[in-house]
């Protein structure tokens, strides 16, 4: 695999109205393809510890987006881990370009969610383990939940990456012409900038939240540290997650994860389908599903309003209560 894009930062940076939280442990962590990922982890603010939440970002999203959950979770007696996946944030950028969003193939991800676990998680951080995952972390949770049965006791997965919105065709079109454009090779080139894909700079055309606050506050972390910023995902990128979204939408795949795990769906969103996380969640064996009303779809990155709903069902649901829908 190609790697030769700008090298990352390991520490975290801070800017005036995102501080890092107290205690922070950071490091990076060799996968076995390669690559070095960044991660952090912290210890709860909250004595006895509840276990470890371990943190799935989304795509462009890296570590110091996530200072205000963290502190959340450690405020409730949660320690927490989370890290950069490969080609984003403060890990290995894949490309010579390193503000193309690109992987070939999901299982990239998986790679990396495996090496955190069994290098960092379960080795360092206390027991017992669950997931918080958000839009592209989902539906890696998703993929990866066939064998984590033994390792992650619950998963909470937020606007979890299962169908597109807003596409100008089918997904199903749109897969068979991103994987001819990478079998002939231009795989690497960024995808057609279609508005329903890529990134929100204003906040009156942005499609991820309605709190100008948490808005501004994240624009100005790529500002302040443009190491790192992110742009659009590259065509292989989007032909992957086609393939990632069909493989865990096939038939009897959702049914057959044991794990228990709570699907949340912001009612507003146009970025990712709500009704397909809802058809998705009433397949599980062992799934619930919530959807939080009026809410785009960063809903930890959101008004207070959504957000206390979301924060409220994960403390509700992560330690072994059911919620009652």
């Amino acid at each position: 695999m190609s790697q030769t894009g700008q090298k990352k930062p390991v520490s975290l940076f801070a800017t005036a109205d995102n501080p890092i939280p107290d205690g922070a442990r950071t490091g990076r962590v060799q996968t076995p393809d390669g690559v070095a990922i960044r991660y952090a982890r912290w210890e709860p603010l909250l004595r006895p510890s509840k276990g470890s939440v371990i943190i799935l970002h989304g795509r462009t999203e890296c570590i110091e987006k996530y200072f205000e959950t963290i502190t959340d979770l450690r405020e409730r007696g949660f320690g927490v881990l989370t890290f950069d996946w490969r080609g984003q944030g403060g890990s290995t950028r894949l490309l010579k370009d390193p503000k193309k969003g690109h992987v070939e193939n999901f299982n990239e991800y998986l790679t990396d969610f495996e090496t955190v676990l069994m290098e960092i998680a379960l080795p360092d951080c206390k027991a017992p383990h669950y997931v918080l995952g958000h839009s592209t972390g989902s539906l890696v949770a998703l993929l990866a939940a066939p064998a984590l049965s033994n390792k992650i006791r619950r998963m909470v997965l937020v606007s979890p990456l299962l169908k597109l919105s807003g596409l100008p065709m089918r997904q199903s079109t749109m897969q068979r012409i991103l994987g001819a454009l990478t079998f002939i090779g231009l795989g690497r080139l960024f995808v057609p900038r279609d508005k329903s894909i890529g990134n929100q700079k204003t906040f009156i055309s942005n499609k991820l939240t309605s709190d100008t606050r948490r808005f501004e506050r994240n624009r100005n972390i790529v500002e302040h540290v443009d190491a790192l910023a992110i742009s659009y995902p590259t065509i292989s990128w989007v032909f992957a997650a086609c393939r990632a979204m069909v493989r865990v939408g096939a038939p009897g795949y959702s049914s057959a994860i044991s794990i228990p795990t709570l699907l949340v769906a912001a009612g507003n969103d146009t970025v990712v389908s709500p009704s397909e996380i809802e058809v998705f969640g009433k397949k599980m064996r062992s799934g619930a599903f919530l959807t939080i009303t009026g809410a785009k779809h960063e809903l930890l990155q959101e008004r207070d309003l959504y957000r206390e709903q979301l924060l409220a069902a994960f403390e509700a649901f992560v330690p072994g209560t059911e919620i009652n829908l």
